[in-house]
């Protein structure tokens, strides 16, 4: 017992711990009195620019509408600025007013300026419509059905059809054939893609031209290559041409009323190719 009495205070001795340093955390000192003039000077700058705003900001007196009317009526173009212009000179939000110009009909793009020093100017440019789009709608060259029901349809436009979300497709197609048509004397009168898939061209002169749902380029270059050209040397005699067909094309010849027709093919050793089964 008397050599644990000895030995405690060595235990004690050994167990005791250092004390724990404190840390301490200081912020930042921010230079007030450097950052104060700062501060002062952007303060001072906002202030004389809200106060110009403020004085060039004054009433929208006058409307300009400027563009070749045909299909836009001014009058219209300026009822809808007015009906959402917001706040004044320098504070209309121009292009909130174009956006709201262009949903009108035959509008194509809107130019909206500002022209000192109390008035709005706006350049308007019609639609031009490329073809019809079904019985009463028009498409321009992008392929957009800008009116779908107008009241007026030019019947010398071509017509085009196909299903909901198609029109790009079919747009598309006749702006590249068209052009190619014209070279050779023809011209389109209608372009349909049916449900299906299956693409049917008619002629200004009358006649029709299948192509079917598969092969379609294949098929289109064969008859610009052939079809075409039998077509411009005798439009008055033939009715159709039947593209779907593997290495060539069907004719149907005009015939006391009716249509007879015969097969051409690319390969004059064998005139009778079978028809694609894509009808």
């Amino acid at each position: 017992m008397k050599a644990l009495a000895t030995l405690w205070p060595f235990r004690a001795k050994n167990k005791a711990r250092a004390p724990k340093r404190q840390v301490s955390w200081q912020l930042p000192r921010i230079p007030w009195r450097r950052l104060a003039p700062v501060g002062l000077s952007i303060l001072i700058v906002g202030g004389v620019a809200g106060g110009i705003v403020l004085a060039l900001d004054r009433s929208v007196r006058h409307i300009e509408v400027v563009g070749p009317f045909q299909r836009v009526s001014a009058f219209d173009v300026e009822q809808v600025v007015r009906g959402n212009l917001k706040g004044g000179f320098v504070t209309a939000n121009l292009w909130s007013l174009q956006q709201s110009i262009e949903m009108l009909p035959w509008v194509d793009h809107a130019r909206v300026r500002r022209r000192w020093p109390d008035a709005i100017t706006v350049q308007i440019l019609e639609q031009s419509a490329a073809a019809r789009w079904g019985d009463s709608g028009l498409v321009n060259a992008r392929g957009d059905v800008f009116v779908r029901d107008a009241r007026h349809v030019p019947p010398e436009l071509a017509q085009l059809n196909g299903p909901e979300g198609s029109e790009h497709q079919v747009a598309e197609l006749f702006m590249r054939l068209q052009p190619r048509m014209v070279e050779m004397g023809l011209s389109i009168s209608g372009l349909k893609l049916d449900p299906r898939g299956a693409w049917e061209l008619e002629l200004s002169n009358g006649v029709t031209v299948r192509f079917g749902r598969r092969q379609l380029q294949e098929r289109l270059e064969r008859f610009m290559k052939v079809g075409a050209q039998m077509i411009a040397g005798r439009a008055s005699d033939i009715a159709f041409l039947d593209m779907r067909y593997s290495n060539g094309f069907s004719v149907g010849w005009r015939t006391s009323g009716s249509a007879a027709s015969h097969t051409v093919s690319d390969d004059s050793t064998n005139s009778t190719k079978k028809r694609d089964q894509d009808v």
